[in-house]
């Protein structure tokens, strides 16, 4: 008999009802350029959102040639046998930059652990192979993606199988996870899938407050404070222009927010960052993790990066290369939406 897919909830519908549109233009340049990082976090990391072969793989090559990525052997890959009957499981892209995993998709699967250590085994599986076939040729080390998760679950007669996704939205890769693990699903008494990071519309607010919070330094007054989403071409990328909004609603009239593939542009952004009278710009990513797009697309020295042009127009740039991941606000979030979706197992 199918057992019964516990799915915590996708939010796209009441995202789409809560969005309002944008405008464009251009403007910026500079005669200097600051890159913040944690003391911990290596030059580059990469995002667990990047979606095609031809990125990841590019994304590879820069770190073999370019990038001091940290000890592989410091990250706890989480793909330990002698489970027991209740998992929980926690989904990521996966990222090739050893320090960022650990500070970010690390970081949250410990929070994470903290919660739910003394009933659940936590393990990790990733979705992208290109990025474990990387890692493994690499550093020798092994992790899991998600089929191998699951039938190391199977092997050790898991029960109860919860999965929290560390994905920022309910977009194509999280659907792929909902329907890759609905495959499994009578292997398992029980199995219960979390909500994603935006999902409710008290996530937005404990997201805005957090990157608000975690930015605040920044916030003197003269200084546009931007952030840099992945895009997609699902309806959830309509969660970018609703962060923007919320933004303006609670007075954040210097926060802003564009995306690399999707809308808003990088055009768009600028064009409302010129709109106030700012002599600075902080980039940094919406992205759980501060990967290839925030080293080269937001903080990279082409002429195209959001860096180069908003220099080129003006402004004086600070690139801080931290993913949300690191935010403890974030990770709390996940903390909460495995919860939910626990109680839903039981």
């Amino acid at each position: 008999m199918k057992k019964k897919l516990l799915v915590m909830a996708t939010l796209t519908a009441m995202t789409m009802s809560c969005l309002s549109g944008c405008g464009e233009k251009k403007e910026t340049t500079t005669e200097q350029t600051t890159v913040e990082t944690t003391s911990e976090t290596t030059a580059a990391t990469t995002e667990e959102v990047v979606t095609t072969t031809e990125e990841v793989a590019s994304e590879s090559e820069a770190d073999e040639e370019n990038y001091n990525t940290g000890d592989a052997k410091l990250d706890n890959v989480r793909n330990q046998d002698e489970i027991g009957e209740k998992e929980l499981l926690v989904i990521s892209f996966g990222t090739s930059f050893n320090d960022s995993r650990r500070l970010t998709i690390g970081a949250i699967e410990q929070k994470i652990d903290d919660e739910f250590g003394n009933d659940y085994s936590v393990r990790r599986g990733f979705t992208s192979q290109i990025i474990i076939d990387h890692v493994k040729r690499r550093d020798d080390v092994a992790i899991d993606n998600v089929k191998e998760a699951l039938d190391r679950a199977i092997a050790n007669n898991v029960k109860t199988l919860v999965i929290q996704p560390t994905h920022l939205m309910d977009g194509f890769e999280y659907n792929d996870v909902v329907n890759e693990v609905a495959e499994y699903s009578d292997s398992f008494e029980k199995v219960s899938i979390g909500k994603p990071l935006l999902s409710s519309d008290e996530d937005f607010v404990t997201v805005m407050n957090a990157i608000v919070k975690a930015t605040e330094k920044y916030d003197d007054g003269e200084t546009a404070i931007c952030f840099m989403g992945h895009g997609t071409e699902a309806d959830s990328n309509a969660v970018y222009e609703k962060m923007q909004n919320l933004l303006k609603e609670n007075g954040h009239d210097n926060y802003f927010i564009g995306t690399v593939e999707a809308e808003p542009t990088l055009e768009t952004l600028v064009g409302r960052v010129k709109e106030g009278n700012y002599k600075k710009v902080v980039l940094q990513p919406l992205m759980i993790v501060a990967g290839d797009h925030a080293n080269n697309d937001m903080a990279g020295d082409e002429e195209d990066s959001w860096k180069t042009t908003f220099e080129s127009n003006g402004y004086d740039v600070t690139c801080v290369l931290e993913g949300l991941g690191q935010i403890p606000e974030i990770q709390d979030l996940f903390v909460e939406h495995a919860k939910q979706a626990a109680a839903e197992a039981e």
